[in-house]
């Protein structure tokens, strides 16, 4: 492994400097799972939830969470994302699986786009569903896969 990028050799933190890195195509996707009552993912489905389309409003929220990354996370660049998908589907009979993919042309990675996209669409399906279901769990957040860059291609389940 190597060593921490984002700490100088004082120790104290630093924004990594990116200047000298070539510009290349970039994509990382993040995955994670709320687990439920079945009840509850019966009422996501069914259109029930009082707040309104708990995966319409989560896909948004993701979405906007991508483009906000870098205000939330201290040392991260603020980058030109290109695009942002978040999908949303039942798993099983009690949870919501989500997938968040980034994508931008640059000289740093998406990886914590994507994540903090996953993230924010769990926490957007927990908000609507609270109500209901105070036991909900996020769990599994991970990147799955990311592109592009020196580092090249990684795969994960």
């Amino acid at each position: 492994m190597s060593a921490l990028t984002h700490f100088h050799a004082a120790g104290n933190a630093v924004m990594v400097d990116v200047s000298g890195k070539p510009e290349t195509a970039r994509a990382a996707t993040a995955r994670v799972s709320v687990k439920m009552r079945p009840e509850t993912l019966r009422m996501i489905v069914q259109g029930q939830a009082k707040k309104g389309d708990v995966f319409a409003v989560a896909r948004l929220a993701g979405i906007m969470g991508a483009k906000r990354t870098a205000e939330l996370i201290p040392l991260c660049h603020p980058l030109p994302i290109t695009a942002v998908t978040v999908d949303l589907a039942p798993e099983g009979d009690d949870a919501v699986a989500i997938a968040a993919t980034v994508k931008t042309t640059g000289r740093t990675g998406v990886e914590m786009e994507a994540l903090t996209a996953a993230s924010i669409a769990a926490l957007t399906v927990y908000d609507m569903c609270k109500a209901v279901d105070r036991g909900m769990r996020i769990e599994g957040l991970r990147v799955v896969e990311k592109s592009g860059g020196a580092s090249g291609q990684f795969r994960q389940d």
